[in-house]
């Protein structure tokens, strides 16, 4: 593990073993400044598209295009663990009341356009958030529709598949192209996120209708109502009154020997695609990191 990822998940630890309203309202604060966020939310390509025809939030995330590039480790992280805290306290209340039914969990489709090598180098920061997940928000997402794979996914896919842990396996579903046709048995084309409105149609950060109909822009309404809500508890921590909804806690994830396997099987795979492609010399020295 590199040292700047061990500095950002020390800090974290720390601010989570501090249970003071000053330190859980970290949290609870605003990335700021105003740029700053926006630097975020460009490069960590995350929105809620719509409701289902049973009423779960769906988000959408663009893992293809998302580069973490743009702000450190501490804001991703942190970017992330807001949104969950405000899918849990306001977007499944929210559905539940529009439904006139419980509701506690979303479905997420994944879109893989521009998918490439590189994500290898973002693996700790994503093992990190999807583990994070694990721990402390489970059983949140009723299932992963992955859509507009590319074939270095599909390829990879084959053979990673089978490591996975039979209920995580379970909830992941592979759709062809970018799975309108499926995806519209379950939500109606107004929740449709907008890389899945046509073939080909990707997720491009700047949808060709303008950004109302892109979930990942920061004026996307989502997007807007977070943002204010990330504001207004600013504001009650810095007026001393105590959050009705209690206090955040995140465990940390310790390293998963199976993780190890499956960079290893991911290595491997992509090593034998170069081989098969004549890309043996733009792979030179790939190796994926597994610590």
């Amino acid at each position: 593990m590199n040292n700047a990822h061990q500095e950002a998940i020390k800090q974290f630890m720390s601010l989570m073993e501090n249970v003071d309203d000053r330190m859980k309202g970290t949290f609870q604060k605003p990335i700021i400044p105003t740029d700053l966020y926006g630097a975020v939310r460009d490069s960590q390509l995350v929105g809620l598209s719509g409701y289902s025809k049973e009423g779960l939030p769906i988000i959408a995330i663009g893992v293809g295009l998302s580069t973490f590039d743009k702000a450190s480790v501490n804001h991703y992280v942190r970017s992330h663990i807001q949104m969950n805290e405000y899918r849990d306290r306001v977007v499944l209340p929210t559905a539940t009341e529009k439904s006139g039914r419980h509701i506690s969990s979303c479905l997420k489709v994944l879109d893989m356009t521009g998918l490439k090598l590189s994500v290898l180098n973002q693996r700790k920061l994503l093992t990190t958030i999807s583990t994070i997940d694990d721990l402390n928000y489970p059983e949140k997402t009723e299932t992963y529709y992955i859509v507009n794979a590319p074939y270095i996914f599909s390829a990879c896919w084959k053979t990673v598949k089978p490591l996975l842990q039979e209920r995580t396996k379970g909830k992941i579903q592979v759709l062809q192209g970018c799975g309108r046709d499926e995806l519209l048995k379950i939500m109606d084309y107004s929740s449709l996120p907008h890389f899945c409105r046509k073939e080909g149609s990707g997720s491009s950060r700047h949808s060709s209708n303008g950004t109302i109909d892109n979930c990942f822009s920061l004026d996307h309404t989502f997007h807007q109502q977070f943002y204010n809500y990330l504001k207004q508890q600013a504001t009650l921590i810095e007026t001393g009154l105590r959050i009705k909804q209690g206090s955040i806690h995140v465990d940390f994830p310790e390293p998963d020997p199976q993780d190890t396997k499956i960079a290893e099987t991911i290595e491997c795979e992509f090593h034998r695609l170069a081989d098969q492609n004549g890309l043996c010399n733009s792979l030179n020295g790939l190796k994926v990191n597994r610590d």
